[in-house]
C-alpha cells in the first residue's frame, strides 16, 4: 500500500478484487471481517483513481485458464493497465495477456522493480511500511524475514543493500 502510495505506478481494484482478498483472508480464521473492511475503505480512500468501475461487460469474452480470474483482466483491460501483479502466473498466460499489452508479474519481480527505479521513493515507502507495524514493532531484519515468508526473495535481497533506508 505505500509503494501504490508513491505514484511511481497506478494502483487499480475493484470490489470484487477486495471481496476475494477479504475472503482469503477470512479463511485464515485470524482476522475480523470489520477490520478487514475497514482496510478496504481506507485503501479506496487513501489511493487515487485505484477503484476500476464499468469492467463487467468485458468478463464473459475473455478466456483464461481460470474463468474466476477473467473479472481481473477485465479490470485491467478497462484501466488501460500494463501489467496485472499477482502471485498466480499460471492463471494469466502471456499469449492471452499480449493480445491487450498486459503482463502479468509476480510481486516480487514488480516490487525489485520499483526499488530500482527510485530507490529513495521506494524505500521511503517500504521504510514507512516497516513502521506502521506496531504490535509489535518490526526491526529491519524482522521486517525483511516476513518478506522472504511473502515470496520476496529479489525483494529482500536489493533491500539488505539499502537497509539504511527502511
Amino acid at each position: 500500500m505505500q509503494l501504490a502510495l508513491t505514484d511511481l505506478f497506478k494502483a487499480r481494484w475493484t470490489d470484487h478484487i477486495h471481496e476475494e482478498w477479504i475472503e482469503a483472508l477470512l479463511r485464515r480464521n485470524k482476522y475480523d471481517r470489520k477490520i478487514l473492511e475497514r482496510t478496504r475503505d481506507l485503501m479506496d480512500a487513501s489511493v487515487r483513481e485505484a477503484k476500476v468501475l464499468g469492467y463487467e461487460n468485458l468478463i464473459d469474452a475473455l478466456v483464461l485458464p481460470d474463468p474466476y480470474d477473467r473479472h481481473v483482466l477485465a479490470a485491467a483491460i478497462k484501466s488501460g493497465a500494463n501489467a496485472i501483479v499477482t502471485f498466480n502466473l499460471k492463471d494469466f498466460p502471456s499469449d492471452v495477456l499480449a493480445k491487450y499489452d498486459i503482463e502479468a508479474i509476480h510481486p516480487d519481480e514488480f516490487i525489485f522493480y520499483q526499488i530500482g527505479l527510485a530507490p529513495a521513493i521506494a524505500c521511503g515507502a517500504i521504510k514507512r511500511q516497516r513502521e506502521s507495524l506496531k504490535n509489535p514493532p518490526k526491526a529491519k531484519d524482522e521486517f525483511l524475514a516476513i518478506l522472504q515468508k511473502q515470496q520476496l526473495p529479489q525483494t529482500v535481497s536489493v533491500l539488505r543493500t539499502y537497509i539504511d533506508l527502511i
